[in-house]
């Protein structure tokens, strides 16, 4: 299983995961030990919020993504490129990737004033 995590300067769970460059990829085999993440830097035209969904992207065949935020836009074109979205208030990358992997149930998320200006923002113009 593959899990995408967005991340903050590859040390914390990032929000706004549709804006996010900085990504942390974990190959998860089932009975192995925690994976170390491969760093991924986002070019700037390969942001998912933007990304045009016809090149190859670093991101392709992610089962998970976590992320502290995400507009329903971002959720959707995560949907169609077959990966689930789970938002938490969790900010260590490890601890939300080994709570997922144990089944356990992350944190709620944080509460995030500038989600209501992405979700605007996603309702008048995403394309997903």
């Amino acid at each position: 299983m593959k899990i995408a995590i967005a991340s903050r300067d590859f040390a914390a769970v990032s929000s706004h995961a549709g804006q996010c460059r900085q990504w942390l990829l974990y190959d998860c085999q089932p009975g192995q030990a925690l994976p170390t993440g491969e760093r991924i830097e986002l070019e700037k035209a390969q942001v998912l919020h933007h990304f045009d969904d016809r090149s190859p992207h670093p991101l392709d065949g992610v089962d998970v993504v976590i992320a502290a935020s995400a507009g329903d836009g971002f959720i959707r074109h995560m949907a169609k490129r077959g990966a689930q979205v789970l938002l938490t208030g969790e900010t260590d990358p490890a601890a939300a990737l080994a709570r997922v992997l144990a089944g356990d149930v992350l944190p709620d998320t944080r509460f995030d004033p500038t989600l209501i200006l992405c979700k605007l923002k996603d309702l008048l113009t995403s394309r997903h």
